[in-house]
């Protein structure tokens, strides 16, 4: 990078494809051989979750400034990815309150968050809350976590020039949405992801495949990515069905999918999922261990399912897996958090959203928007808000290496390489990670 002046984006290129010569990285306690290796003994057969939670760490102090940065959120207090807000919220909180603890804060101030309701489709809560935030006068929102929740109030954000940011977001669509440059995620496009779990499954073993999924534009572009990635290795999707947001009864899906005999099922929902695992891996006796998931409903079902029901079972997250060290100061933030999904990725947009109006020396989304791209990459890496404001400060050009992975930008405001983490399930239907996949989009 030369400059922090960077004309907005005001097209789409065509949706990035995944480029899948993926490297597995060795974590702690699991060999990580890539697709196909075997499950980990200290987690399939026993309980995925034994160890206790890290150390909380507490805040450091805001320092009083005025306000220079106002932020909102849309992330989901209630509807089907409820689960998903405490996190969110918790990694926006952490990214606030270390910038408004910092020595420079931004442009000399402080960062002020709104948190309001995504809900889900079967609502218009997202779009009040929209509606409410600009009238706020903030210059970014993170959210939502559902990228169809999303569709329902981008246009208004790109009208008010305001920033759009979700943490979660992963449907390829938003790669070619006419967004004027205000959309931006730190989560890959299901390009990825879906690759990952197709790759996952025929690694494992399963050649005749069966998909039950949400028919919407998250679901849809998973379900797609993962088919592509199940032939291409030379396995086949034998059965496939569909049900929509709101839906309560799914025999009639389930019995379809089953009636192919698939050696596994890969499962796209919601909270549907509560609903639909009693009755696939109970009532109907599908083998749970042959059910895939994927970040709308890896979550840590406990004592919702029957004991080992989920055993064995594994699932896909986009991002790095939270260090213990990570989860510490998400719990001093939230001490009641159990699930530490999209945090980092919530933080590294608060940080991004920062150093982007530090870079165009004004809060304004649209100074924000024409420096998210350049303060990703091409300049000095820099790990922390403070090293990457005083890098800013003293002239240099940046490139920060967020908590969810490299986060390094294209001209559609999408992460171009991103990290896929592999989780399994054990007896107590908790997950632990296995191991983590870094990938491309080119």
């Amino acid at each position: 990078m030369s400059s922090f002046s960077f004309s907005p984006r005001t097209g789409k290129s065509a949706a990035a494809v995944a480029t899948l010569a993926i490297a597995a990285l060795v974590l702690s306690g699991c060999a990580a051989t890539g697709a196909g290796n075997t499950r980990a003994d200290e987690v399939c057969g026993t309980d995925a979750v034994t160890a206790s939670k890290p150390t909380a760490v507490a805040p450091a102090a805001e320092i009083k400034r005025d306000v220079k940065l106002k932020l909102g959120t849309i992330l989901p207090a209630t509807g089907n990815l409820a689960f998903l807000g405490p996190p969110e919220v918790a990694g926006v909180n952490l990214a606030v309150a270390e910038i408004n603890a910092s020595k420079s804060g931004v442009l000399g101030g402080n960062v002020s968050v709104t948190h309001l309701d995504s809900g889900d489709t079967s609502t218009d809560i997202a779009t009040q809350s929209a509606t409410a935030l600009l009238a706020a006068g903030v210059s970014g929102i993170v959210g939502a976590a559902s990228s169809s929740v999303s569709k329902s109030f981008i246009d208004q954000l790109v009208k008010a020039k305001v920033i759009h940011f979700s943490p979660a977001n992963t449907s390829p669509d938003f790669s070619t949405y006419a967004d004027d440059g205000y959309y931006w995620r730190t989560a890959p496009s299901d390009v990825l992801q879906g690759r990952v779990v197709g790759n996952r499954i025929t690694g494992d073993g399963n050649n005749r495949v069966g998909v039950l999924y949400l028919n919407d534009a998250y679901g849809i572009g998973l379900y797609e990515n993962a088919k592509l990635a199940i032939e291409a290795s030379g396995g086949e999707v034998v059965s496939v069905a569909s049900f929509n947001t709101g839906d309560s009864i799914f025999s009639a899906q389930i019995d379809e999918v089953l009636a192919a005999s698939p050696e596994a099922i890969l499962l796209i929902a919601f909270d549907e999922t509560k609903v639909i695992i009693p009755e696939l891996a109970g009532t109907k006796g599908f083998d749970g261990s042959k059910i895939y998931f994927v970040d709308g409903n890896l979550s840590n079902f406990g004592d919702a399912f029957e004991a080992g029901l989920l055993n064995c079972a594994v699932g896909t997250l986009p991002g790095v897996l939270a260090s213990d060290a990570q989860k510490a100061d998400l719990l001093g933030i939230d001490p009641a958090l159990e699930d530490f999904s999209y945090a980092n990725e919530s933080y590294d947009a608060v940080i991004l959203m920062a150093l982007a109006a530090i870079a165009g020396k004004s809060s304004a989304g649209s100074a924000i928007r024409d420096n998210l791209e350049a303060v990703s990459k091409g300049g000095e890496k820099c790990d922390t808000f403070q090293k990457c404001a005083d890098l800013l400060a003293a002239g240099k050009d940046i490139d920060y290496e967020g908590r969810s992975g490299p986060i390094t930008f294209d001209k559609n405001g999408d992460p171009t390489e991103a990290y896929v983490g592999i989780y399994q399930y054990g007896k107590d239907n908790k997950y632990a990670p296995l191991e983590v996949e870094f990938g491309q989009l080119d």
